[in-house]
């Protein structure tokens, strides 16, 4: 890994918990919704100071180069995120439903 990457990764990585943290303290974001991306800018400020990680994790998966390690493990990773995303987002279509319905329900048996 350059030593260019590994700076970008360092300064990315301070920004978004600096962000974060601003967005939590001014009550935008909810702290459990942003664990996931402080534990993630986390890892990668990890993976920017130690790179003999990723270097090992590479070499152990049989990927050719570094960078391509982390690429395929931020993709990863994000994919994972989404796919729990859009659970979530299925549980709360389907209670938005419910509601409609019990609303509509509601409102019929005022009329009558």
């Amino acid at each position: 890994m350059t030593i260019v990457l590994r700076i970008i990764l360092i300064v990315v990585c301070l920004f978004t918990l600096i962000f974060l943290i601003r967005k939590i303290r001014q009550a935008k974001v909810q702290i459990e919704d942003s664990l996931f991306w402080i534990f993630f800018s986390a890892g990668l400020l990890l993976i920017s100071i130690f790179p003999q990680i990723a270097d090992f994790m590479a070499k152990v998966l049989g990927i050719y180069s570094t960078v391509n390690f982390l690429f395929l493990f931020i993709i990863f990773i994000l994919l994972i995120k989404i796919f729990n995303m859009n659970i979530h987002i299925s549980q709360l279509e389907n209670r938005v439903k419910e509601l409609v319905q019990k609303i509509a329900i509601d409102e019929k048996d005022k009329k009558e």
